[in-house]
């Protein structure tokens, strides 16, 4: 394998090669990385194929917490989601959105964006559960 392209974009290194990496190329490309960043080593994140945002909806949760009485809100999800087996892997590409259904009701919708596979194959594991 031979890297054609690399391009350094913020905090994201962005390598293109000349075959389809498999998942051992990944790992020699993080190692790589890591022993050229030594001092910063434990900041490099897993290197990864390209990937998508998926979008999820969750309805049907209450939007007031009956715990605390208060606002459910997105750290409070993102809490919930990192304890629940069925998420196990999937990573969050940002911070989730809780939306009040409308102004009479007591239930919210939840919008979840988490990084995915071309194929969606995160997010085939977790719909409908």
């Amino acid at each position: 394998m031979i890297a054609d392209f690399i391009c350094v974009k913020d905090k994201d290194i962005v390598v293109t090669t000349n075959n389809v990496s498999l998942g051992l190329d990944l790992q020699e490309i993080e190692k790589y990385i890591k022993n050229s960043l030594s001092s910063n080593a434990d900041k490099v994140s897993m290197a990864r194929l390209p990937q998508s945002k998926s979008y999820l909806k969750i309805v049907d949760i209450p939007f007031i917490s009956e715990k605390t009485n208060n606002q459910i809100s997105s750290d409070k999800i993102k809490g919930v989601l990192n304890n629940n087996h069925i998420f196990n892997n999937i990573v969050l590409a940002s911070k989730s959105c809780v939306i009040k259904v409308s102004p009479k009701s007591d239930m919210s919708i939840i919008w979840i964006n988490i990084w995915d596979s071309q194929l969606g194959q995160n997010i085939k594991t977790i719909i409908n559960h």
